[in-house]
């Protein structure tokens, strides 16, 4: 009878979509390691088909997608990516959603609403995930909308590095640009040294994308400004609470936000001559027509990288954020 040897070694495989591959690309070079090809197609009707060019059998595989337009196909893709890890006899799957899709749908705000954060959960669930990592979801709750682990990451050292470099907070006000961002500005605030300000909006449930600003709590009065929030759409929104700002005596209007997903006209409306400058993440690609040069994108790579390597090795997330994760 031959003898079995058992050797124990783990093996991390990362997979990426074709929405960021670059992404995943950046990730797997932070951890010292290189993403295995995926052989990723469109056929003529639409469908989607994916194969993995070497074995996966039995290793502790992560798979990268960014959720951008068309935000379908890509989530689509990324199931059926892990749906093949799944049948490839993967020991454990977890998807890389840095931008999670349908974030904004999670709860009825009406009657006959879907809650389709939830939906896509149960997606990744039944497509065989065991894990999901995101960077800032737009709300805490969708943690438990998962039937297993969630890591919540936050982009939020990776921008507080950039704005202690560059702002002095003797002259700065975090500004929460509605009430629903508070908790999140307000650590701003203690982490800066800065007061708070927040900004009273209303929305209309009946008119999408639209907002308009009503009144600002807080002095903002001779201050650089810093709105921080969780996503630009089409911008509206920002621009809007940065005319209101300069409108009050702010002397200068930065906007801080994790993910840029810009869609049209927000290129246009925050080259704004309310705002002074914009930064953000690369959770979502950002294509050079989509730039300028007011414009800072920093890489959260090595952030997600960070928690990949915590995760395979059986480490603290939570220790990431100062026990704030």
């Amino acid at each position: 009878m031959s003898e079995i040897t058992v050797t124990g070694q783990k093996r991390l495989v990362i997979v990426t979509g074709r929405a960021h591959p670059q992404l995943a690309h950046d990730i797997a070079s932070a951890l010292g390691s290189e993403v295995v090809h995926t052989d990723a197609r469109t056929f003529a009707n639409g469908e989607i088909y994916a194969r993995y060019d070497e074995s996966v059998r039995g290793c502790d595989a992560f798979v990268v997608q960014s959720h951008t337009l068309p935000i379908n196909e890509w989530l689509m893709e990324q199931l059926i990516m892990v749906d093949a890890l799944k049948r490839a006899s993967a020991k454990r799957i977890t998807v890389v959603s840095p931008f999670y899709p349908y974030a904004r749908q999670d709860k009825k705000g009406r009657g006959r609403e879907p809650i389709s954060a939830r939906l896509v959960a149960d997606l990744y669930k039944a497509a065989g995930a065991d894990r999901i990592m995101s960077v800032d979801l737009h709300a805490a709750q969708i943690q438990g909308f998962f039937d297993g682990p969630v890591d919540h990451l936050f982009a939020m050292p990776v921008l507080l590095k950039h704005f202690q470099a560059i702002l002095d907070p003797s002259t700065l006000t975090v500004v929460s640009p509605d009430m629903g961002r508070v908790r999140v500005a307000d650590i701003w605030s203690d982490k800066l040294g800065a007061p708070l300000a927040i900004i009273h909006k209303r929305r209309d449930p009946l008119v999408p994308n639209q907002v308009s600003v009503h009144e600002i709590v807080g002095q903002v009065a001779g201050r650089t400004c810093l709105i921080v929030d969780d996503l630009i759409d089409t911008g509206r929104t920002i621009v809007k609470a940065a005319e209101a700002l300069k409108a009050n005596g702010a002397t200068r209007v930065v906007v801080a936000a994790t993910h840029a997903v810009f869609s049209d006209p927000a290129t246009e409306l925050l080259q704004s001559d309310f705002i002074d400058s914009v930064v953000v993440t690369d959770t979502l690609p950002i294509p050079d027509e989509k730039r300028w040069d007011r414009l800072t994108v920093l890489p959260i790579a090595p952030l997600i990288a960070t928690a990949i390597d915590a995760v395979f090795n059986d480490g603290s997330v939570t220790s990431m954020f100062d026990g704030a994760a």
